[in-house]
């Protein structure tokens, strides 16, 4: 009964929109049976609605001028039949009056034939209501566009999670916190990138399509080249050639890109995304902690004006410095395990099941290790937090710890719970890295998807020499969702990812 009834409702909804794209139609066809163009070329407006505001903000309640502008974009609301219009541009609103006074009859009548969602240009004088409105008393107007499919009915109408990812375009139109936050995106982005540049940083592009799909653990997407008849891959990280720009002759590089793994979708992952990726050559992960630290506040600053925010209800305090622990300390803090004390995988094992952990594939103490970190401790890293000193069995692109034997120079940064970057003192020594690559190799021809590949290319880079450089990763769509209090990473993505509909 259930699947019938919401049949009925989606049928009645399609039944619906057909009937008012069909009345559109008709209004269509009398503008241009009238001689009107209802798609334009262009239109020279004077000021945006915010200008206005701002230009106009003490003019007195029922004052008039004779200051005229002109103005465009489009109608989300009419009241009056007609008489007071609310247009919206990217800035805002401002209301129009038409009124016989100043409108010809043949104008007026014709403003029927709009609809909510079609595009006007107005030109008129500026005026403010008795109620205090800021105002346009239209002397003509323009019809810039006029839409076939109608809007949501009511400003708050469109809540539906899943129809407002999948048509983000109207979800744009109707909320306006959606293109705020697209904003704060932008604004994100452009600090990250004016903060290295004004450090000496040079910004680079590398290849999305790759032979071998390395620098990191995870499944690639895979495509074909026609012409080579050659499998590709889209890259899962631009570390691999971000390091071999180091061993060219750069000391400080940096890329901001789009990133694509064939994984999981969730809250926090979308199969396409975007990281910042930087190394400098001759600093260690100590230094890139710090350097860290200084570029995520000064990120935050620029886009909230203030160290403090507020996420999901809890204040985030990005003012350095941030805590380290290192990853045993923190499984120590929290379930009473020291991991140091496991002496072989049986007893690792052992440890995990009686904290209720169920393991999988992990092949060494040190993965286990992580395991227990991510499920019991992660969740608990709130205010930022790096996590440091990992066990080399994941950590296959990272320096052995100069004085902590089984672990390496690496960082992650914990934010609300999330890994937000990760970072480390990059391995330069190249037989040490072919070990540890072939053993990647090894796990990958045994099954596990995520392994990376031997890289031979890159190897054979690293032995013309690399000098000891530091390396992160920043996911830019995880920092965005902190800095607009975003539940979902689909918040803050454009377009996020979606299952297409079925067709029947």
């Amino acid at each position: 009964m259930g699947t019938e009834k919401g049949a009925s409702v989606v049928t009645e909804n399609e039944q619906e929109s057909t009937r008012l794209r069909d009345e559109r139609l008709r209004k269509l066809k009398e503008l241009k049976e009238a001689g009107v163009n209802p798609y334009p070329y262009s239109f020279q407006r004077t000021a945006t609605a915010q200008e206005l505001q701002d230009r106009y903000k003490d003019l007195p309640n029922e004052t008039e001028t004779e200051d005229e502008v002109k103005i465009c974009g489009r109608i989300l609301n009419e009241r009056n039949t007609w008489m007071f219009v609310d247009v919206y541009d990217e800035s805002g609103k401002i209301q129009l009056f038409c009124h016989k006074e100043s409108l010809p009859q043949e104008e007026l009548k014709r403003l029927k034939l709009l609809d909510k969602g079609d595009f006007i240009g107005a030109t008129g004088t500026i005026r403010r209501t008795k109620a205090g409105e800021l105002s346009i008393r239209v002397k003509s107007y323009e019809v810039l566009c006029k839409s076939l499919l109608p809007l949501p009915l009511s400003w708050d109408g469109f809540t539906d999670v899943e129809a407002r990812y999948r048509h983000r375009y109207v979800d744009m139109i109707i909320n306006p916190e959606v293109r705020e936050k697209l904003r704060k995106r932008s604004l994100a982005i452009r600090a990250l990138r004016n903060f290295l540049d004004e450090r000496g940083f040079f910004e680079v592009e590398t290849p999305v399509l790759q032979v071998e799909a390395g620098g990191a653990d995870a499944r690639p997407f895979i495509t074909h080249h026609n012409t080579l008849d050659i499998d590709l891959y889209m890259r899962i990280a631009t570390e691999l050639h971000l390091k071999r720009l180091i061993i060219g002759g750069f000391e400080k590089v940096y890329e901001i890109g789009r990133i694509f793994r064939n994984e999981g979708i969730s809250t926090k992952h979308n199969p396409e995304f975007t990281m910042m990726e930087l190394y400098q050559a001759y600093g260690d992960y100590n230094q890139l902690m710090n350097f860290a630290e200084e570029m995520v506040q000064h990120v935050c600053l620029q886009v909230c004006g203030s160290t403090k925010l507020s996420y999901q209800g809890v204040e985030i305090d990005f003012k350095s410095p941030w805590r380290r622990v290192t990853m045993r300390d923190a499984i120590l803090e929290v379930t009473g395990l020291d991991v140091d004390t496991l002496k072989n995988l049986d007893e690792a094992r052992s440890a995990a099941k009686k904290l209720g952990i169920e393991l999988e594939t992990q092949e060494s103490v040190g993965e286990v290790a992580n395991t227990i970190f991510e499920e019991k401790v992660e969740a608990t890293l709130i205010q930022p937090t790096f996590l440091i000193d990992y066990p080399v069995e994941i950590s296959p692109l990272t320096k052995i710890h100069r004085t902590k034997p089984g672990l390496v120079e690496r960082f992650e940064l914990f934010i609300y719970g999330r890994e937000a970057a990760n970072g480390y003192s990059e391995l330069s020594d190249p037989l040490d890295q072919r070990a540890r690559l072939e053993e990647q190799a090894r796990k990958r021809e045994a099954g596990n998807e995520e392994a990376q590949p031997l890289d031979l290319d890159f190897i054979m880079a690293m032995e013309y020499g690399m000098p000891p450089t530091m390396g992160i990763g920043i996911g830019i769509d995880r920092l965005v969702m902190l800095l607009t209090d975003s539940a979902s990473i689909r918040d803050i993505i454009a377009f996020p990812t979606m299952k297409p509909q079925r067709k029947d």
